[in-house]
């Protein structure tokens, strides 16, 4: 397995380790800065694992796979444990997780397609600002801008760059969708 597949499974590995840290957090500071850290290492090893695939030139089916899975775990799963313990709105995690579920759908309808959706700078950004917002959530830093935290607001910024995203990819490829079959 190569180095960038591995650091996917190390992704993989440690989101069910930040959900349990993210549930007993807010029993115990300790757990929540501990789930912000393994997080981080989470969210740190999607840039890692692109950057020494493209880098090494060893991209692959099955990288682009854990990959793709790997991001879509983690996001999912911190969201899910930050809806339980009440600090980030169901809204913030449908809309997010919803995003991902339509993108993917769209890649797969590409592939029958035989085309496909490569990832966008809007892509990028909006995983760079989900991961940076969830830290945030995770943390539980109690820093109030106005009617809400500043988690709270990178949640709906978050929300926002993921709309912009979702919005430029179905722009770009709504062609794919729009196809009739040639039977």
């Amino acid at each position: 397995m190569s180095i960038p597949n591995l650091l996917a499974v190390i992704r993989l590995l440690l989101t069910p380790v930040a959900m349990v840290l993210i549930f007993e957090s807010p029993d115990n500071r300790s757990y929540a800065y501990a789930g912000a850290i393994v997080f981080a290492v989470a969210a740190l090893t999607d840039f890692a694992d692109g950057y020494l695939a493209r880098r090494w030139r060893i991209t692959t089916t099955l990288g682009a796979f854990l990959d793709t899975v790997a991001d879509k775990v983690l996001i999912t799963g911190a969201l899910i444990a930050l809806v339980q313990i009440g600090t980030t709105s169901m809204w913030v995690a449908f809309i997010i997780i919803g995003r991902e579920i339509t993108i993917m759908g769209l890649r797969s309808v590409a592939a029958l397609d035989h085309s496909t959706v490569p990832p966008s700078i809007w892509g990028k950004w909006k995983a760079t600002v989900q991961f940076v917002a969830i830290l945030f959530a995770i943390a539980l830093f109690d820093i109030t801008i106005g009617p809400l935290r500043l988690d709270e607001w990178l949640m709906w910024f978050a929300v926002v760059v993921t709309l912009l995203s979702a919005g430029d990819y179905f722009s770009k490829f709504r062609g794919v969708l729009s196809r009739r079959d040639r039977t």
